[in-house]
C-alpha cells in the first residue's frame, strides 16, 4: 500500500500555543461580545442589569470605601418629592430618610436572594431533565416521577410554611426557598429537547467516536439547550424578585435585611398612599422591579442570538480577518 497518502495526511501543521489562544479568545470572547453587541435587547438588558450590580457593589463598599451612606433619620426633609433637591433626588420617606440611600444599600440583599433562588432552579431542572432524557429507562421514569410530585405541590403554599417556619434572615437562604419550587417545568422542558437531541447524527457520531458521556452531554447536548436556559434563568429570576416583595410586603419574611419589599411595607404602613406628596415612596421600589425584571427579559431574549452557533462563527471569521 502507498504510504504517501497517510504522510500527506498526517503533514497538517499544528496550531501554535499563540494561535490557539488567539482561537479560543475569538471563539469565547469576541464573538459573544460582538453578537451582544449588535443586538439592542441584549445591550439594554446588559445595561440596565450592570447599573443593578454598581448599586451592589456601591453599597458593599468594596475595600473599605463607602461611596454612599446609609440613610439616617431626618437627615432631610418629610416627604420630599422627587427631584427637587438633587441632594435627595428619589425624595424622602416619613423619617427624612433619603430614598435613594434606602434603594442602593437595598440592592445587595435583592441581588444575593435573585441569584440563589435563580442558580438553584436552572441548576437543578437542568441536571434533572438533561440526565432524564439522555439516559431513559428507569432514571428516566424516577426523575419524572420526582418531577411531577413537586409539581402537584402548591409552590406559593410551600414557600409561605416554609419561610413561617423557618423565618430566615439570610438573603441567600431566602433565594434558596424561593427556588425550591421553580425548576420542574424547565426539567420537563429539557428533558422533551433531550429526547430530540440524543437522537441527532452529531450526538450520535460523538458515541461513534467512543467521547464520554460527561463530554456528548457537556458539549453536544447543553451548549443546544442555553436559549431554554437563558430564557428560564430570566423567568426564574423574575418569579424569585416578585415572591420575596410579596412575602416581605405582607411580613411574613423577618425584618432582617433592607430590601424593596419592607420599603414597599413601610410605605403602606406609614404613608397615605392618597396623597400625591406620599406616594413616590411605594412607587420607587415598584418601578426598580419592574426596570430590573424588564432587564433580565431583554438579556435573555439577546442571549438567544449569542449562543447561535452561525452567528458566533460569522463574528469569529470576521474577528480573525480583522
Amino acid at each position: 500500500m502507498d504510504e504517501s497518502i497517510f504522510t500527506q495526511t498526517s503533514n497538517v501543521p499544528e496550531l501554535t500555543g499563540r494561535e490557539k489562544a488567539r482561537r479560543s479568545f475569538e471563539r469565547h470572547v469576541y464573538a459573544p461580545i460582538a453578537v451582544l453587541l449588535n443586538d439592542w435587547r441584549a445591550l439594554v438588558g446588559s445595561l440596565i442589569l450592570l447599573g443593578f450590580v454598581v448599586m451592589g457593589v456601591i453599597a458593599a463598599a468594596p475595600f473599605g470605601i463607602v461611596l454612599v451612606e446609609k440613610a439616617t433619620v431626618m437627615e432631610g426633609p418629610i416627604y420630599l418629592s422627587p427631584f427637587q433637591d438633587w441632594a435627595y433626588p428619589l425624595g424622602t420617606n416619613v423619617m427624612g430618610k433619603s430614598i435613594l440611600k434606602q434603594v442602593v444599600h437595598a440592592t445587595p440583599a435583592m441581588l444575593e436572594m435573585i441569584l440563589a433562588g435563580a442558580l438553584l432552579s436552572v441548576c437543578l431542572g437542568t441536571l434533572i431533565g438533561t440526565v432524564a432524557g439522555y439516559r431513559g429507562g428507569r432514571t428516566d421514569s424516577a426523575l419524572m416521577t420526582l418531577t411531577d410530585v413537586v409539581l402537584t405541590i402548591p409552590g406559593i403554599a410551600l414557600v409561605i410554611v416554609l419561610a413561617s417556619i423557618y423565618q430566615p434572615e439570610s438573603p441567600l437562604v431566602v433565594g434558596l426557598i424561593l427556588g425550591i419550587d421553580n425548576w420542574p417545568k424547565l426539567a420537563r422542558t429539557v428533558r422533551s429537547q433531550v429526547l430530540s437531541i440524543r437522537e441527532e447524527a452529531f450526538t450520535e457520531a460523538s458515541r461513534i467516536m467512543g467521547l464520554s458521556e460527561l463530554h456528548i452531554l457537556r458539549k453536544d447536548v447543553v451548549s443546544n439547550l442555553m436559549p431554554y436556559i437563558s430564557v428560564n434563568f430570566a423567568t426564574s429570576a423574575r418569579k424569585i424578585i416578585f415572591e420575596s416583595v410579596g412575602l416581605y410586603f405582607l411580613g411574613i419574611l423577618p425584618r432582617s435585611n433592607l430590601n424593596w419589599g419592607l420599603m414597599m411595607n413601610d410605605a403602606y404602613n406609614q404613608a397615605n398612599l392618597t396623597n400625591p406628596d406620599q406616594i413616590h415612596w411605594l412607587l420607587v421600589p415598584m418601578a426598580l422591579i419592574i426596570l430590573i425584571s424588564l432587564g433580565f427579559i431583554l438579556l435573555a431574549q439577546g442571549l438567544d442570538r449569542v449562543f447561535n452557533v452561525r452567528l458566533r462563527a460569522r463574528h469569529e471569521t470576521a474577528g480573525g480577518d480583522e
